[in-house]
């Protein structure tokens, strides 16, 4: 099969394809034919040695796709093949032909395409468990999310905004705004030309705050929290330490809590799998939200993907056409 490998750390120019044998599945495992795979900033951390896979996953990038399963090993027995799924993957997502657990996949939704489908599993599972999972939004709180034009932002902005809370969030550019707005934002802040923390402390403060960014806004989300408030850290596109005020968190009981979803165990993975089909599924099979595309590139093209990723010049998800 065709894959794209990761010659040696290094910029988008490391990505080669590369024929690699067709996987097997192992117990509990199934094998899809990837139609479209989807792209996101965990690849490019692996393509820049900065984030190894977990033990006894693909070497090979790719965290999500969408396309026909074609093998099922034992154990299985909630898909066959056959069937049309969405998929949260080990790694591996860049080839015509990758294995996950079969508790992972999710049915392709009602009307949605097999390139729309590969768009959810990685900011669907993330934001689930971290938004409402871990960080227990509820209806009527204040929700601010970081990077609102991301395939993670947009997904929150979306989730949050259906489940009954008042979302606002931060962004880079008018035009970037503007499309939060659109999906549901109350309030969409450029970060260039205004500070979110006192936008924040007008409205009263946040009580839940999703940020990937770190650094020099941990202080900043602080600030930014209402009494209570709790931040959810999911990455630190700006830093992974920061000097902390613990008075703050003691006197106005503030919670900072945070996670990474893809060295957590096949059974973490497989219980909010079953949260999102509960709770989320419906509203993508009655079109209430839906993800958001950027841009499509081929298979061959995936240099091209990473540096428009890193360009953050895209809304939305990024893809990668396999079949």
């Amino acid at each position: 099969m065709r894959a794209i490998e990761i010659s040696k750390p290094g910029g988008p120019e490391v990505l080669q394809l590369a024929d690699r044998p067709v996987p097997n599945p192992a117990h509990d495992q199934v094998v899809i034919k990837v139609a479209y795979a989807g792209v996101n900033r965990p690849d490019a951390l692996q393509r820049a040695g900065l984030y190894n896979p977990p033990e006894g996953a693909s070497d090979l990038p790719g965290l999500e796709a969408a396309g026909e399963v074609v093998a099922c090993g034992a154990g299985v027995s909630t898909v066959t093949v056959g069937d049309q799924v969405c998929a949260l993957l080990p790694g591996g997502g860049y080839a015509e032909y990758v294995a996950t657990s079969a508790a992972h996949c999710l049915p392709v939704p009602q009307g949605l395409t097999l390139q729309q489908a590969a768009c959810l599993p990685e900011t669907f599972f993330t934001v689930w468990s971290n938004v409402f999972m871990r960080g227990g939004l509820q209806a009527g709180e204040r929700f601010l999310v970081h990077g609102g034009s991301s395939g993670i932002g947009t997904t929150a902005i979306q989730l949050a905004k259906a489940f009954g809370a008042r979302v606002f969030t931060t962004a880079g550019s008018d035009a970037k705004c503007a499309a939060c707005v659109d999906l549901g934002a109350e309030v969409a802040i450029n970060y260039r030309e205004a500070d979110f923390v006192e936008k924040m402390q007008a409205t009263g403060g946040a009580d839940l705050i999703l940020d990937m960014v770190g650094g020099p806004y941990i202080q900043r989300n602080i600030k930014a929290l209402a009494d209570d408030g709790r931040l959810v850290q999911i990455a630190f596109l700006q830093g992974m330490k920061a000097e902390l005020n613990l008075v703050q968190l003691m006197t106005r009981r503030l919670t900072i809590t945070g996670s990474t979803l893809r060295p957590q165990s096949d059974l973490a993975k497989a219980r909010i799998a079953d949260q999102l089909r509960q709770h989320v599924w419906p509203l993508l099979h009655a079109g209430k939200i839906a993800p958001v595309m950027d841009q499509e590139f081929t298979l061959a093209d995936a240099a091209a993907a990473h540096a428009r990723m890193e360009s953050s010049a895209h809304i939305g998800k990024i893809v990668l056409k396999v079949a």
